[in-house]
């Protein structure tokens, strides 16, 4: 079960789609885990306050990462590198897409644990 969502990024409307497959796309692409890479982006964007938040340099490059992740899985169509993809756009701000990808991803973590619960009894 996958869930997809259109986000706008830069006057454009984007599919972005979660699903259980995400996070081994994600391990396979970059070598990384999904689950504390979101966990560490939550944390450094705070309440969504730009002036507070304790974002670097990496941290950008982990969202740009998760981003084109689920955007690819939702759209094959999507050039095959992060950078082609990022070329798209006009520089948007992580506060405004992080959140709405951070929703997602928790919506189809739901879901999930829903359809297990459902599917043992």
């Amino acid at each position: 079960m996958s869930i997809v969502r259109k986000i706008e990024i830069d006057g454009q409307d984007v599919l972005f789609k979660a699903s259980a497959a995400i996070p081994r796309i994600y391990r396979l692409k970059f070598q990384r885990d999904i689950y504390k890479d979101l966990r560490i982006l939550e944390k450094s964007i705070g309440e969504g306050d730009e002036e507070n938040s304790n974002l670097d340099l990496f941290s950008l490059e982990m969202f740009e990462n998760i981003a084109y992740t689920m955007a690819k899985h939702a759209d094959p169509q999507i050039p095959n590198e992060v950078d082609e993809w990022l070329d798209g756009f006009n520089t948007f701000s992580i506060y405004q897409v992080l959140p709405q990808l951070i929703e997602l991803w928790g919506l189809n973590v739901q879901t999930d644990v829903e359809a297990k619960k459902t599917s043992s009894n």
